[in-house]
């Protein structure tokens, strides 16, 4: 598993794991964008901030599958 591991960060650092890293940035940086937002609106609620936290990471994470749901690796 270690191996596993060392060897896609290897590929990734080489920059050979992606084969378009503008996609994978672009799709990133969407996703970030609206956990950024999502966690600005609820932490306006007056409510402990971890929950806003919580929620917006939740949220976010949903997201994702979705935004890379045509991401391919060589």
């Amino acid at each position: 598993m270690l191996q596993l591991g060392w060897y896609s960060a290897k590929l990734f650092f080489k920059g050979k794991l992606l084969r378009d890293p503008i996609y994978f940035i672009q799709q990133t940086a969407i996703a970030s964008t609206i956990g950024s937002l999502l966690l600005v609106l609820f932490a306006q609620a007056e409510i402990p901030f971890c929950l806003p936290v919580t929620l917006s990471s939740l949220l976010t994470g949903m997201i994702m599958p979705f935004l890379l749901k045509d991401f391919k690796t060589k």
